[in-house]
């Protein structure tokens, strides 16, 4: 019997942590900035445990049956935390993080509760210190498999609300099995087990419906029909349609509306790589969609094509689906690309080859981990990988509604000794939006561009690089690695203008 209490601390070890990482990891695609959504989710959860496990001294009596009961309560709010926040972010916005910090509160009092009542119930059968050693190792083992499950195989293979759920079914199972081993001692056992039988046909029940549930909430979330909705290790990936019109949204941010990318990417690659009528290398940092390899094989001159993108799954999507392929030309299947899928920042970090033209097109610095791929650090790894007379542009957000944050990353491109000429176009679907050319040389805008473009021509360029007063330059800081201002920045000036 000790030795099966023991397991059970093992999984009420890895339940409980993986309903920290869910709430963590869900607030953070939901909300962003992932940094502080962890940290805040991690440190309500932990002060949570300590109130659960102070509360512990007030249980005298039926212990075993206490702790049947809390099995299942933890197994019910942690099995649902998922489906629930998706509703409550769907539907309360604005309350939200209150939820979210509630809920995760109540789990983590719940789980604080359980490995004193398990030490108790051992005491008679082990020493002290065999038992203490035994229930801490085992507890802290539980929690290594759920660290390393959750990444690697749980959030992407089952996601969000089947992940929650599985873990809810673990947590009511704990609390059917010690019904069973300790059934000659306890009082109410036909209540323990019928509590125990509803709650295990509620979780079957979700996990069955989790497809459901998650598609009436993304549903409910997006405008427009959901086609694909996808989560992996690194992002949630969702495709909706109306009518011709395709959008891409990652972790609810809007990536793109096919009605006016081409916009977008014809403004951040022609005004630069036609200035460049020699070069042949061409380097793309993020851009797994394939839209800016679209517009740079327009060039015949240029050899190879060469995308770092983290996130295996965007490439692999936009080379397979019919509609995206026909949207970015099928650029993915060209001979001339070369797809690397890894982390942009170790890759600039060890290579040594040089690109005449480098596009630097990652998402918005929502969070440090994309804020790092912003600081002087990375456009110094960056200035190196370009050819003598090379030029990189970087999309730097929008230098209306996130003014300071915009004129940061020119800053921060020029304290590593490029030269800059900033620009901005309007893409209806963002508003005014920021590009920032950068090279050894000066800049002089194109003559020629290639044909069959929609939205600029060689008349249209020059007065991309005109601010207005409301746009124009502001002092500004640099973005370094070990303080990421910017991401501070940028959440500050969004949250003013974002309803």
């Amino acid at each position: 019997m000790p030795y099966a209490l023991l397991f059970s601390v093992f999984v009420v070890a890895a339940c409980g942590l993986a309903y920290e990482l869910v709430a963590a990891a869900l607030s953070s695609y939901l909300v962003g900035d992932s940094v502080t959504q962890f940290s805040t989710v991690i440190g309500v959860y932990l002060s949570a445990m300590g109130v659960g496990s102070w509360l512990s001294r007030y249980f005298q009596r039926d212990l075993i049956g206490s702790f049947i009961r809390i099995e299942l309560a933890v197994g019910l709010l942690g099995g649902f935390s998922a489906a629930a926040l998706f509703f409550a972010f769907t539907w309360l916005s604005g309350p939200f993080l209150l939820l979210l910090y509630l809920l995760v509160f109540v789990i983590g009092m719940l789980v604080g509760l359980e490995i004193p009542l398990v030490m108790r119930l051992l005491e008679h059968r082990l020493k002290f210190k065999d038992l203490v050693s035994r229930v801490l190792s085992i507890d802290y083992l539980g929690a290594l498999a759920v660290s390393l499950l959750f990444p690697l195989w749980l959030a992407p293979k089952l996601g969000m609300v089947r992940t929650a759920l599985l873990f809810g079914l673990l947590n009511v199972l704990v609390a059917l099995w010690t019904t069973w081993l300790f059934r000659h001692e306890l009082v109410s056992r036909r209540a323990l087990w019928l509590q125990g039988g509803s709650a295990l046909v509620l979780i079957v029940a979700g996990f069955a419906a989790a497809d459901r549930l998650s598609s009436i909430a993304e549903t409910a979330l997006y405008e427009d029909r959901i086609v694909l909705a996808e989560s992996t290790p690194y992002q949630r990936i969702v495709l909706t349609r109306w009518r011709d019109d395709v959008r891409l949204f990652l972790n609810n941010n809007l990536q793109f509306s096919a009605r006016d990318e081409y916009r977008y990417h014809e403004a951040l690659i022609h005004p630069g790589l036609a200035s460049l009528p020699w070069a042949k290398r061409v380097l793309v940092l993020g851009g797994g969609d394939g839209l800016a390899i679209r517009e740079i094989l327009r060039y015949p001159q240029v050899e190879s094509v060469t995308l770092v993108e983290l996130d295996p799954a965007m490439p692999a999507l936009f080379k397979q689906h019919p509609a995206l392929r026909e949207l970015n030309g099928d650029a993915l299947n060209s001979p001339r690309v070369r797809i690397i899928n890894t982390d942009a920042f170790r890759w600039l970090e060890s290579q040594a080859d040089a690109y005449d033209f480098i596009v630097v097109d990652f998402p918005d610095p929502t969070n440090f981990a994309v804020g790092k791929l912003y600081t002087n650090t990375f456009y110094r790894m960056a200035e190196r990988a370009l050819s003598a007379r090379g030029r990189m542009v970087v999309q730097s957000t929008s230098p209306l509604y996130a003014r300071q944050s915009y004129w940061t990353v020119v800053q921060t491109i020029e304290s590593v000794g490029l030269q800059t000429r900033p620009y901005h176009a309007l893409v209806p679907s963002f508003g005014e939006w920021g590009f920032i050319l950068a090279g050894r040389e000066p800049y002089a805008p194109p003559q020629r561009l290639p044909s069959g473009l929609r939205f600029i021509n060689a008349d249209t360029v020059p007065g991309l690089f005109n601010f207005p007063p409301d746009m124009a330059r502001t002092p500004a800081e640099v973005n370094r690695l070990n303080n990421q201002l910017l991401v501070r920045t940028f959440e500050q000036e969004w949250k003013q203008v974002q309803r």
